[in-house]
């Protein structure tokens, strides 16, 4: 009788055991929280499913420019622009060489860049600029391998006038040489699924609730702006603008406003 009872218990605390590792995979460790225990089985199973049924369509039909930047890892800059007011969509990838169908491990004459959707009447190539002076890696006159340099991709004889004009201002500041590059955006490989919202994605509960698909990840306006406060980036105020905007579930909102303050003023870098 002893036997059974201790093989009934063994049983017992293995199917705790897988019951908590599946809770805290889908919900984040900070969900064994009291409030959260609780709560417990309308957390693991109803919000989930209620969250994919809710959510609006994460396209906004805004006529929107394109930005293209190399400035050190992709994953950093990602997050930066991400939260940015009157930033659409985001996208990490590969650009600026001639190598085709370059990958990670091997990119050839290519840099790592990201693709950003803007709307110019919320935000400026201009505003766009000073983030990508201000937020370089590895520094703007530091010789580095092609893969991390500084490069600004016009897309239009405007985009190509106004960063002439900033890069002598920004050479004018330095008694270095200035060694970023300026040149025709030309075709983008994005870069792998993992890169992409890469500070997000190491939080695969809020993806799965919010059925981000690996095409969602680069032209969703949600994955961009929650990519970014996760990671930090942003103030409370504009965080709950865009949350009540974007209509993101109380459950998700909540734990990405951890972590925005949490991660606030910390480096983005890779």
């Amino acid at each position: 009788m002893t036997i059974t009872c201790r093989k009934i218990l063994s049983a017992l605390v293995l199917v705790i055991s897988l019951f908590l590792g599946v809770y805290v995979r889908y919900n984040g460790p900070e969900a064994l929280s009291d409030s959260y225990l609780i709560k417990l089985p309308w957390n693991l199973w109803f919000t989930k499913n209620d969250t994919k049924v809710k959510m609006p369509s994460l396209e906004q039909e805004v006529p929107f420019k394109k930005a293209t930047f190399g400035m050190g890892c992709f994953w950093a800059n990602d997050a930066l622009f991400g939260s940015q007011p009157g930033v659409l969509r985001t996208r990490v990838g590969y650009s600026g060489g001639t190598t085709p169908n370059p990958v990670y491990k091997s990119m050839g004459d290519h840099t790592e860049v990201i693709e950003i959707d803007y709307d110019p009447k919320v935000i400026t190539y201009h505003d766009l600029l000073q983030l990508f002076w201000n937020n370089h890696e590895y520094g703007l006159t530091t010789v580095i391998k092609r893969q991390y340099m500084s490069l600004i991709l016009y897309h239009d004889e405007d985009q190509k006038r106004i960063a002439e004009k900033e890069i002598k201002i920004e050479a004018g500041k330095r008694n270095e040489k200035l060694l970023t590059e300026l040149a025709p955006a030309g075709p983008f490989y994005p870069a792998e699924d993992y890169h992409q919202k890469y500070r997000l994605q190491k939080h695969g509960w809020i993806v799965e609730e919010l059925n981000l698909t690996p095409e969602l990840l680069q032209t969703s306006e949600v994955a961009a702006k929650l990519n970014g406060y996760i990671a930090g980036v942003g103030t409370q105020d504009q965080f709950e603008k865009d949350i009540k905007r974007l209509a993101v579930p109380e459950k998700i909102a909540s734990f990405v406003k951890i972590h925005l303050l949490e991660n606030a003023g910390g480096s983005l870098y890779c």
